[in-house]
């Protein structure tokens, strides 16, 4: 087989980490093996820009992580839902983050017509939340500005769908501990916003989306 010079860096960039590891503790891999309990469930973009453990400066342990194309939270991923049912009934994690961020190709793909691939069929997903605030989004004549605005509106829908979910509504419930919160990271200077989007419970959905148990 032959070896590029990427592929072999990044094997030898793993054995530097762990030696690096292994300076600062001996037992770091043998503690992180035996569990996890970490306190946050991460739902970011796959953008390789936005990696979650360096923004907020997490170890790993710290930040159990679920990415896709524009950090979406759709009712019929299966994927997501069990990673969110996981995190919040296994783990118990007290806080989940979307993470959108500025610059992202999915959201801007929305905002178009072009088609790409299979993608397109994920990208309606994100069409439907430029429907629902098209007014809005089409008052603002500058294009980047408008672009910005949609990445953090389609945030703030995420983090809603998040709380229109069984599992999240479930576990309020039962009285579990756990915050919905919704941020934007900036590519341009690493800099995350929050953009106030907070639920602790499901008294701030509309009656509609809160489920009797």
């Amino acid at each position: 087989m032959i070896m590029t010079d990427f592929y072999k860096k990044i094997l030898d960039n793993n054995k530097k980490w762990v030696e690096n590891k292994l300076a600062i503790s001996p037992n770091y891999f043998k503690n992180l093996a035996d569990g996890q309990s970490p306190p946050l469930l991460w739902i970011g973009c796959s953008d390789s820009r936005v990696p979650a453990n360096e923004i907020i400066g997490a170890e790993p342990g710290e930040v159990f992580v679920h990415r896709n194309i524009a950090n979406m939270v759709v009712h019929s991923d299966m994927n997501m839902l069990s990673v969110l049912d996981y995190a919040v009934n296994a783990l118990k994690v007290k806080h989940v983050i979307v993470c959108g961020h500025y610059g992202c190709g999915g959201v801007k793909a929305a905002m178009g017509n072009t088609s790409i691939g299979i993608i397109d069929n994920w990208i309606r997903h994100i069409k439907d939340v430029y429907r629902f605030h098209h007014e809005e989004l089409d008052a603002i004549t500058d294009e980047k500005e408008r672009f910005n605005k949609f990445v953090e509106i389609n945030v703030k829908e995420q983090v809603m769908d998040l709380a229109k979910t069984s599992i999240v509504q479930n576990a309020w419930k039962n009285g579990q501990e756990l915050s919905l919160h919704g941020w934007v990271y900036g590519l341009n200077d690493g800099y995350v916003t929050d953009l106030g989007v907070n639920f602790s419970c499901d008294k701030d959905l509309d009656d509609v989306y809160q489920l009797k148990f």
